[in-house]
């Protein structure tokens, strides 16, 4: 990981091979935080200083294709607009480069000396960040402001230190005076963080500068400014009003994340060599025309035979959304969705396929009648499975599903062609209920209630958190979805337990509309514990059945009973009934919905109706 490099340094001369700079190296992070915790936008803390990670804008060129190689996953890919995704460069001693960041928040203070001004203005020497006075280690500033549009900004100390004073923001910072930070050490609150200046105004603490309205107080709106980008990148208009964040807070940056799985007939990757033209092949209407147009790219050797291009170009065409309308961004991401279901539902025996298959699903040997009665049917060896997830870009503030795709923050100041993406393969066991039990459970009252509650919950968090109230997008939470994911999640604990999996290395993948009803669980990692089979061997019917009976019986008990399964509202926001993290909640990284769409009644039934559970029949008497 290297800061950008500074302006007065030059390039080689023409011709030569060696690289333009030779950058300082500042810390290390592995690939997989380079998509789900430092991306793009993000900030990072390394030793004593502080850095936000720099845009795409001419990563092409600095990112080596040995250490951040293409991949492709064309489904994905077609949805998100691009044409391939590339794996973040690797950061360790022997890389040649690394993902670029810039020095944020530029205002430090000293300890020694407590000035608290901009990094430059301390002088200090090159390659080190002390203060040209003291020598002793500056701290970065441990505020900064925030918008809902994606903007990041240095916190203004001398607004608000001046604010009593009344002096507007055309004269910041003209009083001449030097601002100073120190604490008062009576308490670690904000109340002893103080800020003077040496014009006289009277000393003010840090107290108060996280309500929502401080910075409207004092008349601020946001600048726009977007430190991660090139310092050539102008500023956006904005309206919103900025809020202050300790610059290590989740608040600052959270993850736009989109993911798809391999599946025939993309997942052989024999189609990758076709990924820049995949367009322009769409847009022809005959077999003829396709075979010319490899003709003119590739020659006599074009890398795919044209019966294979036309099988892709039509399931391209299967996914593609009917109707006059214009799909949305949702709608595409549904119908991938879609078709991963058919797939894992049909299966795709390996001893059909080629050495290079990336999704292997099979039926399981044992016998399917040990499952009768459980309420859970068709269960399927996912044994090879391949995921990419690809970070489309950032929001600040908000939950990324909590906002609507204008308030999402481009990885770019430039449009690109590519996205960075990580890829996990490994293994899984996907399942689904029984379609008759299941519709027969959700026509209830007591369950649609309990489901309605949720939505209605969820819905107004949404509507709280979003920019624009009206374009929130409706909540998935129906009866269904939150009976799968918290089937997921007890399934997740239970194999963390028999199974020896660590809950944060298995993950969700849910399927839940009115054609489906299914959820797969995988290995979530890309080290030792994705493909060692262990999780396969739980799939079958025989094993399934005890782990269901297991989990079904480990989930009628919380240790926060009976406040658990009787509260009327618990998560953020009310959007969990009975959940809670001494019963069905996960670790993050295993859970699509940040723990929040949960009821483990719905499971096991309440003490005064034991009928609302699904699972019910499973308890004994």
């Amino acid at each position: 990981m290297t800061p950008p490099p500074a302006r007065r340094r030059r390039s080689a001369a023409g011709g030569s091979a060696a690289p333009a700079h030779h950058l300082p190296r500042r810390g290390a992070v592995r690939r997989a935080q380079a998509i789900t915790t430092y991306g793009v936008g993000s900030m990072i803390a390394v030793d004593h200083e502080s850095f936000v990670v720099s845009g795409l804008d001419g990563a092409d060129e600095h990112w080596s294709t040995d250490e951040a190689p293409r991949i492709h996953e064309r489904r994905l890919a077609r949805i998100l607009g691009v044409q391939y995704f590339r794996l973040p460069p690797a950061s360790d001693e022997h890389s040649k480069d690394g993902l670029r960041v810039r020095r944020f928040p530029l205002m430090h203070s000293c300890p020694e000396c407590d000035e608290l001004r901009r990094h430059r203005d301390f002088n200090p020497p090159p390659g080190r960040s002390v203060c040209g006075t003291c020598e002793a280690d500056l701290v970065p500033s441990r505020f900064v402001v925030a918008c809902e549009a994606g903007h990041l900004d240095e916190f203004p100390y001398w607004h608000w230190v001046h604010r009593a004073a009344g002096r507007g923001s055309a004269t910041a910072g003209q009083c001449g005076g030097t601002l100073r930070l120190r604490t008062s050490g009576r308490s670690s609150s904000l109340r002893s963080i103080l800020v003077s200046c040496s014009c006289g105004v009277p000393e003010v603490s840090m107290e108060g500068s996280f309500r929502r309205s401080a910075l409207k107080d004092l008349g601020l709106r946001c600048r726009g400014t977007r430190p991660w980008l090139s310092g050539s990148v102008p500023a956006e208009q904005c309206t919103h009003t900025p809020r202050t964040l300790q610059r290590g807070s989740s608040a600052v940056w959270q993850p736009v994340l989109r993911s798809a799985l391999s599946i025939p007939p993309w997942s052989d990757g024999r189609a990758d060599p076709l990924a820049p033209y995949w367009d322009r092949l769409r847009e022809l209407d005959s077999r003829s025309d396709v075979e010319m147009c490899l003709k003119v790219l590739f020659g006599d050797e074009c890398p795919v035979p044209v019966d294979e291009v036309m099988e892709l170009l039509a399931a391209e065409q299967e996914e593609d959304a009917t109707g006059d309308e214009e799909p949305t961004f949702d709608h595409r991401y549904r119908a991938l969705r879609n078709k991963e279901y058919e797939r894992l539902c049909a299966g795709n025996d390996e001893r059909e396929r080629s050495r290079e298959e990336q999704f292997v699903c099979e039926s399981p040997l044992g016998d399917p009648n040990a499952l009768d009665g459980s309420g859970v049917t068709g269960p399927m060896l996912v044994k090879k499975l391949r995921e990419v997830r690809a970070l489309k870009a950032f929001t600040r503030l908000a939950e990324p599903d909590a906002v609507t795709e204008a308030a999402e923050a481009a990885l770019s100041a430039s449009t690109l062609n590519w996205l960075p993406a990580m890829e996990v393969r490994g293994e899984g066991v996907f399942l689904r209920l029984a379609e008759d039990r299941l519709r027969a459970w959700e026509s209830r009252t007591a369950v649609a209630e309990r489901a309605r509650r949720i939505r209605t919950a969820h819905h107004r968090l949404l509507e709280r958190r979003a920019s624009d109230p009206t374009q929130v997008r409706p909540s998935p939470a129906s009866a269904r979805m939150v009976l799968l994911h918290t089937l997921a999640h007890v399934l997740i604990d239970e194999w963390s337990l028999d199974a020896g999996y660590p809950a944060a290395s298995l993950r969700e993948r849910l399927y839940a509309d009115e054609e489906m009803m299914g959820l797969l669980v995988y290995t979530a990692t890309s080290d030792s514990a994705g493909s060692l089979g262990g999780l396969v061997a739980q799939g079958e019917p025989e094993r399934l059945a005890d782990t269901l009976r297991s989990a079904i019986r480990r989930a009628s008990w919380c240790s926060a009973d009976p406040l658990c399964i009787e509260t009327e509202a618990s998560g953020t926001g009310g959007t969990n009934l009975a959940a809670c993290h001494a019963c069905v909640m996960l670790p993050e990284t295993s859970c699509e919905h940040n723990n929040i769409l949960l009821d483990r009644a719905l499971l096991v039934g309440t003490p005064e109706d034991p009928e609302v559970g699904y699972f019910s029949s499973l308890l004994p008497l």
